[in-house]
């Protein structure tokens, strides 16, 4: 069983719409809190948030069977919180149990001490991961579309008759396009290490499996993994000679070899006996098959990267990138080298984002091998696309990365203005058009989304700490939405600080007024 949101208070619970939050704290905390009170308070939000959330419950599980889970309003307040302030499970652990703000936004009463109310670690694993990417991208759409409005109904719109907003003229947005790289959790991948993982794996799977059917021949397994350690560490020490006399130089380069060799024939020996109670396992039946498959995945690792050790240690070829992988476990990895400056080369998967110029992230994709100039059209076509109904994306700015004479051509066609600078040398039509106002003023603005990708890669972004890539392309969505509801909430807490000092200074005024009338009075009557 599990819902939305509780109907029904408890005693002592505060309701959403009266939580107190400290304007004058600059922290992120109250702006996220302040994003996500304005969802709940606008019926019109809460109602089209809330229906997205009823699709995480699968269909065929009643409402009102089952024992009670957390409530999705829930899940949605701690997963934004763990991207925007870049905490880990333990740091969102103890805050979702002992900040009183937050367990407020969480539907906690000042009465709702006890253990039933505390959550338990692997609770908000388990509960942060039933989001979907598609489900996050839908509901940042709707906070997109409400700060749009919040905006529009500020700075745009004048009022009618009854008072009311006019908020049915379309909005023009001007976009800045741009990727950076989000790097997934793996160490440095050198050819040796990764067959040490494959192979730590692989006999860890297979004499646990071993051991639960009572097979011999895995009970020293911590032994084996010890020797094939031992000559991994003695492989990793040893470099290449720096001098100069060829002699030493081969004496050297004879002893890297012979050190390779011993590391990936014991490898090669235990790759053969679990080849062996691979067999004998699947004689015995199919009951362990899941099992039997990750532990062959396991193997086929092993068997690559000693391909791969002999052909470039022993033979000396070079081994071709398309053949490398970067990560036995995340295996989506890509090895990425964008030519800055103190960064040679990063880990990870490229991000696009198109952000407004309000500094809402519009779109995001997560670009598997994929590079710049194949993303521009995508990015342009699927943000329009989204908010087609009351905004039109006029003109949108990129850098020389996504430039292509095709791109160039299609863009115009999308778009009204185009901010996309040519690569190599300059036509006379190319300077035209590239030293007009509009482009020189584009391009100038263009610099603002790195200021969006900071953010990002401030709030949670930098690393990905999810397992898979689907946890990835999740990880992703879900950053971007609670940098879409922090910058909401930052909106709304510029308006409510500006009224708040506005009382306060109305408020000093009139005392200052009371008080000089009082010291007339008393003068007079002296």
């Amino acid at each position: 069983m599990r819902k939305v949101i509780q109907p029904q208070r408890k005693l002592g619970q505060i309701d959403i719409s009266k939580i107190e939050i400290d304007l004058r704290c600059r922290d992120e905390i109250p702006k996220v809190l302040l994003g996500l009170q304005h969802i709940y308070c606008n019926p019109e939000i809460r109602e089209k948030v809330f229906k997205l959330l009823q699709e995480l419950i699968p269909e065929n599980i009643s409402a009102d069977n089952g024992r009670p889970g957390m409530d999705l309003w829930k899940i949605l307040v701690l997963g934004c919180l763990r991207l925007t302030c870049n905490w880990n499970y333990d740091k969102l652990h103890d805050i979702a149990n002992n900040h009183q703000t937050i367990r407020e936004m969480l539907g906690h009463g000042a009465m709702d001490k006890d253990m039933g109310a505390k959550y338990s670690l692997q609770a908000l694993k388990d509960n942060v991961w039933l989001f979907t990417p598609e489900i996050l991208e839908r509901i940042n759409q709707i906070v997109v579309e409400s700060g749009h409005n919040l905006l529009k109904g500020k700075k745009n719109e004048k009022k009618g008759e009854n008072g009311e907003l006019n908020l049915k003229s379309e909005l023009k947005l001007h976009g800045r396009c741009d990727s950076f790289v989000v790097e997934t959790d793996v160490h440095f991948p050198t050819d040796i290490n990764l067959l040490f993982d494959a192979f730590r794996k692989m006999v860890a799977l297979i004499s646990q499996l071993c051991g639960e059917l009572e097979i011999s021949g895995w009970r020293n397994s911590a032994d084996n993994i010890k020797k094939v350690k031992k000559l991994f560490h003695k492989v990793r020490k040893l470099k290449r000679s720096n001098s100069e006399d060829q002699v030493k130089i081969a004496k050297k380069e004879e002893m890297i070899k012979k050190a390779h060799l011993a590391y990936i024939s014991l490898v090669e020996f235990y790759l053969d006996r679990a080849d062996n109670s691979l067999f004998d396992l699947k004689m015995r039946g199919s009951f362990f098959g899941d099992k039997i498959l990750e532990i062959e995945g396991y193997m086929e690792h092993v068997d690559r990267q000693i391909d791969q050790i002999r052909r470039r240690v022993i033979c000396g070829e070079s081994i071709p990138h398309e053949e490398k992988v970067f990560s036995i476990f995340e295996q989506y990895t890509e090895w990425i080298s964008k030519g800055k400056a103190g960064v040679p080369q990063e880990l990870g998967l490229k991000v696009c984002i198109v952000e407004d110029q309000y500094g809402f992230i519009l779109h995001n994709r997560v670009m598997e091998n994929e590079t710049d100039e194949k993303a521009a059209v995508p990015m342009v076509e699927e943000t329009k696309k989204k908010y087609a109904k009351y905004a039109n994306l006029i003109s949108c700015s990129f850098d020389k990365g996504f430039y292509s004479p095709e791109n160039k051509k299609r863009l115009r066609e999308l778009l009204e203005l185009v901010i996309l600078p040519k690569k190599g040398k300059l036509s006379k039509s190319d300077q035209l058009m590239e030293y007009s106002e509009e482009f020189v003023l584009g391009r100038r603005k263009h610099s603002g989304v790195e200021s969006a990708i900071n953010g990002l890669e401030n709030h949670g972004l930098d690393r990905c700490l999810d397992r898979g890539l689907y946890g990835f392309k999740r990880y992703v969505s879900f950053a971007v939405l609670a940098r879409n509801i922090e910058k909401l909430g930052s909106l709304i807490r510029q308006q409510q600080l500006k009224s708040l000092k506005r009382k306060e200074r109305k408020n000093k005024q009139e005392l200052e007024i009371g008080g000089y009338s009082t010291f007339l009075e008393n003068l007079k009557a002296a």
